[in-house]
């Protein structure tokens, strides 16, 4: 038995609408590119740019792959900062700026590897970069980063050493 959320109609065509309408509608309103209190500027041009949106079927598909990305995300962040949050008092809870850049790290990466994923892309570069395609990319850039934090060490390493003598 069918619902109305699982007919292609709504979810191909009307969620993502609504999403991206909604998203640009919102974007707008921040900006204020068109000036102050020009909600109907605004919106129309929130439609078009989801009207447009739904024509491309390409754009409409990288979009709902990436929605159960963000609500799975979502769901796991959520469920971290409630943990983390149990050993703060009531009202004091706050993350420490190395924890806020180390999530925003790690969301940066998923993100760019669930874009590449819903796109296509990851495929291509696991079998011509990671699982030995004709040249050895992938392992010759793992060579030059380890070399690079090798080089890093040794630079921020002797000057902190310097610092000290002078001292």
């Amino acid at each position: 038995m069918a619902t109305i959320l699982q007919n292609t109609f709504f979810s191909e065509l009307v969620l993502p609408f609504l999403l991206v309408f909604v998203i640009m509608f919102a974007i707008l309103q921040k900006a204020k590119i068109f000036g102050e209190g020009k909600k109907q500027i605004d919106a129309l041009v929130a439609l078009v740019i989801g009207l447009i949106f739904i024509a491309f079927t390409n754009a409409v598909g990288i979009v709902t792959s990436l929605i159960p990305f963000l609500a799975v995300g979502a769901v796991i962040i959520l469920v971290f900062m409630i943990l983390y949050g149990m050993v703060f008092k009531e009202g004091e809870f706050e993350m420490s700026k190395g924890l806020k850049i180390g999530f925003g790290i790690v969301i940066g990466i998923a993100l760019i590897i669930a874009v590449m994923m819903s796109t296509g892309i990851w495929d291509y570069v696991l079998e011509n970069w990671v699982y030995g395609g004709e040249s050895d990319l992938f392992m010759n850039a793992v060579f030059i980063v380890i070399i690079a934090v090798a080089v890093a060490a040794v630079v921020w390493g002797s000057g902190s050493g310097e610092k000290k003598k002078k001292e």
